[in-house]
């Protein structure tokens, strides 16, 4: 394997942005998830049982039985463009990049890296480099800090770097989720569905859950998300009684944040609420957390259980003032550089 051993001789004072997400399959189908999920799965952030208790599971059972579920997930929401998650990070990464011509000239280069999968990491760190890159900043897209998703961004931006001989100046963003212009973007996209659609009896604001006892052993990810949920609140003007915030996604048999979002629907339904939304602050475009396990299977989930009107306020994807709040945070991480 062939690594880049740091910046070019004719070196610059130019600005890399990296921005970076989770990512997706390359396709909806069997073995791209499997290579997906092995790869996510795999990441002791995200799994930190011991690997003799967790390879048996993982390969004997969960990489047999979960790529054909997954993937048919993945194909009630694949678009004519690919996955919804990639394609709005590509738009978001462009009129980033738009900006930053517009206000600097050449002076600043913006990459999209996937921590798993395409287009990877080390694939965007060496786009950055070799366009004459001599200082770097990460923006993990995930507002909220987690152990299990911006720590494992930390890792593989280290373990790129660790090959590079001349690293560049580098910075990472731990998190946003009290920023101004992204909290004012949220409420303004809630605010927009309910004049389209009426306000409903209850808003849930659902984040992806994480382990209980990650929570329990310092990950502030829980706090964060609470922090975010009481800013959004206060901007959209609700009492006590009128949202709940929830976790959604989890997995396995061990006790996750709570209280979980399917359950809350399920009960919110059968205590007699007709309508309720949800909104997803902690994911910054859609994806198959959102449009397939929200928006169809938590739609199902409140219907079944009585409810009579249940709505979905998409995530805030390249909307103008959340790609205006991201470059606002960004400019403000580069204006000692720039």
């Amino acid at each position: 394997m062939h690594y880049h051993c740091g910046v070019n001789s004719k070196e610059t004072q130019r600005v890399g942005i990296l921005l970076a997400n989770l990512g997706t399959p390359d396709a909806p189908e069997a073995n791209a998830v499997r290579r997906f999920l092995s790869q996510f799965l795999h990441d002791r952030r995200v799994v930190e049982l011991p690997r003799l208790l967790w390879y048996p599971i993982l390969h004997g059972l969960i990489l047999r039985v979960r790529p054909g579920r997954s993937a048919a997930a993945y194909r009630q929401i694949w678009q004519t463009d690919g996955s919804p998650l990639l394609a709005i990070a590509r738009r978001q990464s462009e009129l980033l990049q738009q900006h930053f011509d517009q206000r600097h000239g050449d002076k600043v280069q913006v990459a999209l890296g996937m921590r798993y999968g395409n287009p990877s990491i080390t694939s965007a760190m060496q786009r950055l480099i070799e366009t004459g890159v001599r200082k770097l900043l990460v923006l993990p897209l995930y507002p909220q800090y987690s152990c299990s998703t911006t720590a494992s961004i930390y890792d593989a931006v280290s373990g790129v770097l660790k090959y590079w001989r001349s690293l560049p100046d580098l910075h990472i963003i731990r998190d946003y989720h009290l920023d101004g212009g992204y909290l004012d973007a949220l409420a303004r996209s809630v605010s927009e569905h309910w004049s389209r659609k009426g306000q409903p009896e209850r808003l849930l604001i659902s984040f992806h859950g994480t382990p209980e006892r990650y929570r329990r052993n310092g990950d502030p990810y829980s706090d964060q998300c609470h922090a975010t949920a009481e800013e959004l609140v206060a901007r959209l003007g609700l009492a006590d009684g009128q949202w709940y915030l929830t976790f959604q996604s989890r997995f396995g048999r061990a006790p996750w944040l709570q209280p979980y979002t399917d359950k809350t629907l399920e009960e919110l339904a059968k205590a007699g609420v007709r309508s309720v939304d949800v909104v997803c602050p902690g994911f910054s475009g859609d994806c198959l957390e959102t449009l397939e396990e929200i928006d169809q299977q938590n739609r199902r989930i409140f219907l079944a259980a009585g409810g009579e009107r249940f709505g979905y306020v998409p995530c805030l994807n390249d909307r103008p003032d959340h790609v205006t709040a991201l470059a606002a945070i960004l400019e403000k991480e580069t204006a000692a550089w720039l």
